[in-house]
């Protein structure tokens, strides 16, 4: 295409003698404006040209750019065409770049208010009824939490019942007009809703709360009301200063998508659109709505079988029911504690846990989830339990617990002296630590992923924050971002100011209550929390996969401040927790930033939401270990044994008193695993050259830290459950997505909140119709084999002990 030229300039003297009534004005006239169009043309193309150009070097490395577009692009700006770059330029500000966001968030704004009484009012109560719900029911055996798309679709009839049934009357208090009922309920206001109760109770209760369910319960140390209240909402708040600091990394740039929050969005606009919203998919017609309630009800009704009806279908291990006695079939076809080699399961909330929704993520990420798994997981536990390293004969392949060496689980008693401080003559009276083979994994692969993030962070994305710490909110814009820019921005200060009120909130905490934890060491964990909070936060906005930083924290204060355990908690808190929430935060800033809540109201929604939620849940925890008899206790009657509290009791005494350095140490059992440190700085570096050298292969793709990172819930979760959640995945975001497009980018992520929603409301009845009255599921063959095999009995061992022997060094 030829290239548009830069018009001749004409002076002013060229002109000064042209009269106006004359022929030669007239043509002077059409010149001039001739002239003004072709330098608009001009300057559009110039514009054009640059834009794209710093689009080109912004998403070099973009996983989730179609390679159709990208190749658009390149072509473009390499032949300068001015055509097509202008049109590409303008695509670019019309809308998403990619598929994934266009198909779930529409590029107009609805005016509509979001700061009404009606949403402050319906936000705070189920700020209240979840928070308190979620604290409740986490301290008992088993638990259930109440999520925030609970909230979502709960909220809807209720907001729609006010806009019904409450006077819309005005009032007018000191010249401000406000209403009880501004009209009909919308879609702000819904939003507005549901990320209160998401910041409050979305993902359980307050991580804050296993740590005073640790001292209360099983330390038997009651530091006070006011040191439980201050703790949790330092422990929660912090984290929403880093978010509103680090939101022109993670919430403004369009390459920061957020899966997580894209199947919200979607229910936003079924709930809220036209019932009739059909669309050709090239397979049939059906409105959104109506197929989110088909596949929702039918959710409701299927979790019944595996959930409570016939268990055996939620780990369906076919294999050990054949051989139940079977060690090495059931570690290595078990379900529950082998590497499920056959993985089969009709149970989504094995498909669905801890790693969310299958059809969220992009392929790219369940690719390089799958490609982990089958590298560091599956071959190296293979190969270490089957040549009988660690002691791995004696140890079973995959669980959580810690055990001595006779092989049963590790009792910390055994090791305290009467105020829990290590006795480091019964410590080696009695035995060292030993772990399952995959859980010593998940310790080498957590170092490798802490040092991967760094360096695949600089390689791949230094230019990327470079720009955008310079440009803030000025910087390349989608359609998104321009139509938040109608509204006032929540200021930087706002957010540095509400840091440094809770770091200061939680300096004071830390040193007024025998804690443990120094001041320095306070300052060291929430550098460590600010330091990885842009690059765990890049990883979880584009590819959905969360990584954590707890055994990071655990192994830093384990060699900072040695014989700590209470310190340890709250290090670990501090230094996790802190991350953990500000993404939190900052996902949601991003479903105001899709729906286009104003930020101001979003910062005070988020923040008077957090505190409300945090003295909630301290208030119910208070009551709880004040009216419940035998709380904490293992043989509880209502079975409140604080299952969480314990888990932290005995991580802060594993980690707190025995320490890393009896672990990971030259000399230790464990000792090799320090090589995966090295492991996670070459892995980048090595994925980053293939790249370079095959741009348009699938090597692009490779990514260290979403193929260590997304293995650290490993365990407690299986094999089964990453298999299951990657073969649903190709199904959905690899097939479907590219054979059926049009089903894809109209149903998908609706399936998905259908299917979360539906077995979501299913749990809840269940749990209070069945479960907490304890009634038992019905005893027949699909449920008792489940429960006959070693795998599920966690006994699938290939070696034992005689009594009075031992396995393991003689001196450790």
């Amino acid at each position: 295409m030829p290239s548009i030229r830069r018009p001749w300039p004409i002076s002013r003297r060229e002109t000064d003698g042209v009269q106006a009534n004359s022929s030669s004005a007239s043509e002077a006239i059409e010149m001039t404006g001739d002239v003004k169009h072709e330098a608009t043309a001009t300057a559009k193309a110039v514009e054009a040209d640059k834009d794209l150009k710093t689009f080109k070097k912004l998403h070099q490395w973009d996983f989730n750019l179609e390679s159709s577009k990208r190749e658009q692009i390149e072509n473009a700006v390499k032949a300068h065409d001015v055509e097509a770059e202008v049109q590409i330029d303008q695509e670019l500000e019309e809308n998403s770049p990619y598929p994934e966001v266009a198909s779930a968030v529409r590029n107009v704004d609805e005016d509509a208010p979001a700061n009404t009484i009606r949403a402050w009012i319906i936000g705070l109560l189920f700020t209240t009824i979840g928070s308190g719900l979620n604290m409740l029911f986490s301290l008992r055996n088993p638990q259930i939490t109440i999520t925030s798309i609970v909230a979502q679709l709960v909220s809807y009839p209720v907001g729609v019942a006010w806009a019904r049934f409450m006077p819309k009357r005005q009032f007018n208090t000191f010249g401000l007009r406000w209403s009880l009922n501004p009209g009909p309920f919308n879609m702000k206001e819904h939003t507005l809703i549901t990320i209160m109760a998401n910041v409050t109770f979305g993902q359980g209760p307050a991580y804050s709360t296993d740590t005073l369910e640790a001292l209360l319960g099983f330390y038997k140390i009651n530091l006070g009301w006011g040191f439980n209240l201050l703790y949790t909402l330092s422990t929660q708040m912090i984290g929403f200063g880093l978010a509103g600091i680090f939101r022109r990394f993670l919430v403004y740039p369009a390459a920061m998508i957020w899966p997580f929050i894209l199947p919200n969005c979607v229910l936003f606009y079924t709930l809220h659109g036209k019932r009739t919203d059909i669309a050709e998919t090239g397979v049939w017609n059906i409105s959104r709505y109506r197929w989110f309630l088909y596949v929702m009800c039918g959710a409701f009704v299927w979790y019944w079988f595996p959930g409570f009806i016939w268990q055996g279908l939620s780990i369906f291990a076919f294999v050990t029911w054949i051989k139940p006695n079977s060690p090495v079939i059931n570690q290595i076809f078990g379900g529950s504690s082998g590497l499920s080699l056959i993985p089969i399961t009709f149970d989504w909330t094995y498909i669905t846990a801890y790693i969310y929704s299958p059809l969220i993520p992009p392929w790219h990420a369940i690719a390089n989830t799958l490609i982990g798994l089958f590298v560091f997981i599956i071959l190296s536990a293979l190969g270490i339990h089957y040549t009988g390293a660690w002691y791995a004969d004696y140890l079973p392949m995959s669980d959580s617990n810690s055990y001595d060496n006779t092989g049963s689980v590790y009792n910390v008693h055994n090791i305290l002296t009467p105020d829990f401080r290590l006795d480091l003559a019964k410590y080696q009276a009695y035995s060292p630590l030993f772990l399952s083979t995959t859980f010593a994994l998940c310790y080498g692969i957590s170092f490798a992923t802490i040092i991967a993030l760094i360096f695949h962070t600089f390689l791949f994305h230094r230019y990327e924050i470079w720009y955008r710490a310079k440009a803030a909110r000025n910087q390349e814009d989608d359609i998104h971002m321009k139509l938040m820019k109608r509204y006032k921005e929540a200021p930087d200060w706002w957010f540095y100011a509400w840091f440094l009120a809770m770091f200061a909130l939680g300096m004071g905490v830390t040193q007024s209550y025998e804690t443990g934890l120094t001041w320095w060491a306070f300052i060291i964990a929430l550098l460590i929390s600010a330091a990885w909070f842009i690059p765990i936060g890049m990883v979880q906005a584009i590819t959905n996969i969360q990584i954590g930083l707890n055994v990071f924290a655990e192994f830093i204060i384990g060699y900072m401040l040695p014989g700590r355990p209470i310190g340890m908690m709250c290090f670990k808190t501090f230094g996790y927790i802190t991350m953990y929430q500000g993404l939190a935060y900052t996902q949601d800033l991003k479903l105001g930033h899709y729906m286009k809540v104003p930020p101001r109201t979003l910062f005070w929604a988020q923040a008077i939401a957090s505190i409300w939620g945090s003295i909630v849940q301290v208030s119910v925890l208070q009551w709880a270990f004040g009216a419940i008899k035998g709380i904490c206790d293992q043989d509880q009657p209502s079975r409140f044994s604080c299952p969480n509290g314990r888990v932290f009791f005995n991580a802060s005494i594993i980690w707190g008193l025995i320490g890393p350095q009896r672990i990971f140490s030259p000399g230790s059992i464990y000792a090799s695993l320090q090589w995966y440190w090295l492991l996670g700085a070459l892995l980048p570096l090595a994925f980053y050259l293939l790249a370079r050298k095959f741009p348009q292969s699938p090597a692009r793709y490779l990514s260290a830290p979403v193929m260590l990172g997304a293995l650290n819930y490993i365990p407690p979760a299986t094999p089964l459950i990453y298999l299951s959640w990657g073969i649903v995945g190709f199904i959905f975001n690899k097939l479907i997505r590219n054979y059926r497009r049009g089903w894809w980018l109209k149903y998908n992520y609706i399936t998905s909140a259908a299917l979360d929603s539906g077995l979501a409301l299913s749990t809840i009845v269940i749990f209070f119709a069945l479960l907490l009255p304890q009634v038992n599921p019905p005893s027949w063959w699909g449920n008792n084999v489940v429960s006959s095999t070693m795998d599920i009995q966690d006994t699938a061992v290939r070696k034992t002990v005689a009594p009075g022997q031992i396995f393991g060094p003689a001196h450790w």
